[in-house]
């Protein structure tokens, strides 16, 4: 039995909403745009050892670099804002030109939902790792410090992957298993329950859960 391949398309953040179930329970939700996306290039074993769709999203006017411009206009379409490889979950192996939509995930009841998390520049332990703050006295010079990093005689240096202030955010997240409260071909809107990565706008991928 082969390996089964989950489904994939690209979207983009709309933002947060709410919604109420039948019972009246609260459900917090993100709607997504998800496609439709376009097929640039199709990779496979034979010519470039291993099996995936070169995919854009967001359709542009801006005019795109010279490689990709001689793409989109070998294809004959529209410039994307976005482009990735997503796994080839066709049954039949699509065309390079070819588009597809929301429909592809008609019956998946979960997925999982990659993007860039938003960035918040440097940042101090508390903020960063949630690290505990000090006394709030007048006395006290270590209400937000990170404290002692080092170590005694031996062996005498800060352990690599401390928890230590520096970058925040701005890093590749990938949220798993939400559930699909709604998928919309029609108006290529996917409504998930929970949070997505990334902020308002941000590019996501979207995958089938396991």
């Amino acid at each position: 039995m082969g390996k089964r391949v989950l489904k994939s398309i690209l979207g983009k953040k709309i933002g947060m909403s709410q919604i109420y179930d039948e019972d009246g329970t609260w459900i917090p939700v993100t709607l997504i745009q998800a496609g439709p996306c376009t097929v640039l290039q199709v990779k496979t074993e034979e010519t470039d050892g291993y099996s995936a769709l070169q995919v854009g999203f967001d359709e542009t006017k801006k005019r795109p670099r010279k490689p990709q411009e001689g793409l989109y206009k070998k294809l004959d379409t529209a410039a994307t804002r976005f482009v990735k490889e997503v796994p080839a979950f066709h049954a039949e192996p699509l065309e390079a030109g070819a588009k597809f939509d929301l429909s592809v995930f008609d019956g998946v009841a979960s997925v999982d939902v990659a993007g860039t998390s938003k960035g918040r520049g440097f940042s101090g332990t508390v903020r960063r790792w949630n690290h505990a703050i000090g006394p709030k006295s007048h006395g006290s010079k270590s209400k937000r410090n990170v404290g002692s990093t080092g170590m005694h005689q031996d062996p005498g240096r800060v352990i690599k992957g401390k928890k230590m202030p520096g970058q925040y955010g701005n890093e590749r997240v990938k949220v798993r298993n939400l559930r699909v409260v709604s998928a919309d071909p029609d108006q290529n809107l996917l409504v998930v329950k929970g949070a997505v990565p990334g902020p308002k706008n941000g590019y996501l991928i979207i995958q089938e859960s396991l």
